[in-house]
């Protein structure tokens, strides 16, 4: 999903959160959006490595043409391209963030809510879009990177 997306859907469910818990600050409620739609930092940060270039400007079109040249495949042949190690997606992140919102520092609880939002975005889409769902774990797109460096 691109970011111009992200940044409408999370700023919808700011606003639901804002109106279904009115007692959350706005405070919290800016930690919850920013995080919905900052996670996909790690993907400017694949670019660079991938790339050797630094311009934001040139990633977001470098990955609007990836998806394009993906999207023109068979299905089929989608699930096979190696998308990138993006290693702030995944459950695990969700789980880690969420526990130490819980016992160590609450702020983190909201980006846990955040990253949770975007994952529920990601997640059908990345699905729809390559029937896969690679970024749904950490661990698995480890496991990818691992394999795409041996070949």
């Amino acid at each position: 999903m691109l970011p111009n997306a992200h940044i409408i859907f999370g700023a919808f469910f700011t606003i639901l959160l804002h109106f279904a818990f009115p007692e959350v600050s706005y405070f919290y409620l800016g930690i919850v959006f920013l995080s919905s739609v900052l996670i996909d930092g790690d993907h400017y940060i694949y670019y660079i490595f991938k790339n050797k270039k630094i311009n934001p400007l040139k990633a977001i079109r470098w990955h609007k043409e990836h998806m394009k040249k993906t999207f023109s495949l068979p299905m089929s042949e989608r699930k096979k391209i190696y998308t990138g190690f993006y290693f702030l997606h995944g459950i695990e992140w969700i789980l880690i963030l969420a526990l130490l919102g819980r016992f160590v520092f609450p702020p983190l609880t909201y980006v846990s809510i955040g990253f949770l939002f975007h994952f529920a975005l990601d997640t059908p889409s990345e699905f729809l879009f390559k029937g896969t769902i690679h970024k749904s774990s950490l661990i698995y797109m480890l496991v990818l990177l691992l394999k795409e460096k041996k070949n």
